[in-house]
């Protein structure tokens, strides 16, 4: 193969032979630490599309891509935009959680967090009128905040704390902050999304049998052939 700056160091992910993309490579972080709040293992649904749309080069994977899965209780997405470099919310961060009572922004690793209160209406009518002005302004204003705000400012640099946490666990033989457990399981649901974009349609899913229910054809990409002697399980 002729060589190619883009698949030498970071953009290797560009190529489905080395990478899952950029879903499998920052979607993994993110989707773990909304598993983490959701206390779930997995979602229940899963739809991705994506496509080459703004960025000239050999790569394979898309340049533009929106994920969405449906978990009990809530839907959580992922947004990639190669051609554009606007913050994707208010706060400028990699992730969001929005709430009934506000939104919590959440920058990348241990550099913090923030709370945002939703304001809640105290005015409630039954339906705005063009002939009561005076009252539908009154009730746009008398709001209160849901709760109050928080933030915590921490540290940008988590992969450290990551390693010294596994280096500490070799000699304890404990459970480190992460488990593999839980990390195949965030890298699951990452790769559920690369899976749904490849097969163009929604994907149910079970997460106890980690099997795809509506697509058989999708269960064989869940798995491939290992080069001998080497075997799972």
């Amino acid at each position: 193969m002729p060589y190619s700056p883009t698949r030498a160091l970071y953009k290797f992910r560009w190529f489905n032979d080395q990478s899952g993309g950029q879903i499998a490579n920052m979607g993994v972080h993110y989707l773990d630490v909304f598993q983490w709040a959701l206390g779930q293992v997995g979602p229940k649904a899963v739809a991705c599309l994506g496509g080459k749309y703004a960025v000239a080069d050999d790569r394979e994977i898309p340049d533009t891509l929106q994920a969405v899965w449906e978990y009990d209780g809530c839907l959580v997405t992922f947004s990639q935009i190669n051609g554009n470099g606007a913050a994707g919310n208010a706060k400028g961060v990699s992730m969001l959680i929005r709430g009934s009572e506000g939104t919590l922004y959440l920058a990348d690793g241990a550099a913090g967090y923030e709370v945002v209160p939703e304001n809640v209406r105290q005015v409630e009518l039954p339906a705005l009128s063009p002939l009561a002005r005076a009252e539908n302004a009154k009730q746009g204003r008398a709001v209160r905040p849901a709760r109050q705000p928080a933030a915590k400012k921490g540290t940008p640099e988590s992969a450290v704390l990551h390693a010294r946490n596994f280096l500490d666990c070799i000699k304890s033989r404990e459970e480190t902050h992460c488990p593999v457990e839980t990390g195949h399981r965030s890298t699951t649901v990452a790769l559920l999304g690369k899976l749904a974009l490849q097969r163009k349609r929604l994907l149910t899913w079970d997460a106890k049998a980690e099997r795809v229910t509506n697509d058989e054809a999708a269960n064989k990409f869940l798995s491939y052939e290992y080069r001998k002697p080497w075997r799972l399980g």
